[in-house]
């Protein structure tokens, strides 16, 4: 009766959180997470498996999806001065970052936090804005590159903080880099295979499908690839990603294929995780003031080393005004900085009140950020027409 009433809340939440999403205005994940603090509150949501299970499995979908997004195409800057002004933004960002973390004596996690790099708001932006606005065309494609970066910082976490940083980390990241090797060898060898034989892709994935082959491709390399990584003590994390990376380029003719996972993802599996996280969060975490002192203060580190990092590499190229929404569309690094959060709380590297922090920090940047560019790009910096 018990897991009944979890099941049929859980449908409730599903179902109630784009509608109080559309009706508060805010991003639909932060409402995800709210109604996890809600349904822990009432203790419907607290240690049940299947839930647990079910979170997990939506986390790593959703970096599948992540991996879906990756358009290696979009890694064209036109010119190489702009790719040395990106290479300027990472190492600034970097360097505030540590310094940052060293200054205030923070653990040395607090690197990723404040460096980490997401998509997933950012896409919301895309979808409102469009890709013709130079600020957020840049934004993608900084995105792109700092998220795979991010993507490669989260496993070199997993493997340090889980295994310490001694000879098992150094054969762990031995072995990342071996299976990243071997990952882009097939990689060529599939480029150069569906170069010669382009009818194998049809093979695979027909274009009349009434057997959804495409989606049963897609779930069994995913779930092959997380296996590899759980054979060979790598997170599971860069399993998902790199089979969203393959789906994506290489089938580019089932055109509706990314639009029919992510309804999937979005629409069950992604909303799971994100209201697991908001149950892992006590609901005296928004009243407690050390935890909500400590989320301003990431938050304004987090939006404060990327303006600077921006204007440094960015300011005289695109000016003041693109170059401020371009970092404030890159300061909403949500999902990622969640899993940081996660990580660390779960290996015992960070405290109950850090981990919420983080966490708060994630959500009020997400909300706020939305709010501040909205502002600045329909009423501060607007185009007055002469």
């Amino acid at each position: 009766m018990e897991i009944g009433a979890v099941i049929i809340f859980l449908a409730f939440l599903l179902i109630a959180a784009p509608f109080l999403s559309t009706f508060a205005k805010i991003p639909v994940i932060v409402v995800e997470m709210l109604l996890g603090v809600f349904g822990a509150y009432v203790g419907l949501l607290k240690g049940f498996e299947v839930f647990d299970m079910l979170a997990h499995l939506g986390f790593l979908y959703l970096m599948f999806l992540v991996g879906m997004e990756v358009d290696l195409k979009e890694f064209r800057f036109g010119k190489k001065s702009l790719l040395k002004r990106t290479a300027l933004f990472f190492i600034t960002l970097y360097l505030l970052s540590i310094i940052t973390t060293l200054y205030f004596n923070l653990n040395m996690i607090y690197v990723a936090v404040f460096s980490i790099f997401s998509l997933g708001i950012l896409m919301a932006l895309v979808k409102e804005y469009g890709r013709k606005e130079a600020w957020l065309a840049l934004a993608i494609n900084v995105g792109v590159i700092g998220e795979l970066l991010s993507i490669i910082l989260m496993i070199v976490l997993s493997s340090g903080l889980k295994s310490g940083f001694n000879l098992q980390f150094l054969i762990t990241i031995s072995m990342l880099l071996g299976f990243l090797a071997l990952f882009v060898l097939v990689f060529k060898i599939a480029k150069i295979l569906f170069w010669w034989f382009p009818e194998l892709k049809i093979m695979l994935m027909p274009y009349q499908d009434n057997k959804d082959i495409d989606i049963r491709l897609s779930m069994a390399l995913m779930f092959i690839l997380i296996a590899l990584m759980i054979i060979i003590g790598i997170d599971q994390v860069l399993g998902a990603f790199l089979a969203g990376l393959f789906i994506v380029s290489f089938f580019k003719h089932k055109t509706e294929l990314p639009e029919k996972l992510s309804s999937f993802g979005f629409g069950f599996l992604v909303p799971l995780f994100f209201i697991h996280v908001g149950s892992t969060l006590p609901l005296d975490a928004f009243t407690d003031k050390e935890v909500l002192k400590q989320a301003f203060f990431i938050f304004a580190a987090i939006v404060s080393i990327r303006f600077i990092s921006s204007m440094v590499a960015y300011a005289s190229h695109f000016g003041f005004k693109n170059t401020t929404l371009f970092s404030l569309g890159n300061s909403m690094p949500l999902t990622f900085l969640v899993a940081v959060a996660t990580l660390a709380h779960n290996t015992q590297n960070i405290s109950d009140k850090e981990y919420y922090a983080i966490v708060v920090a994630s959500m009020i940047s997400a909300v706020a950020l939305m709010i501040v560019i909205k502002i600045l790009h329909q009423y501060l910096f607007r185009k007055h027409k002469v």
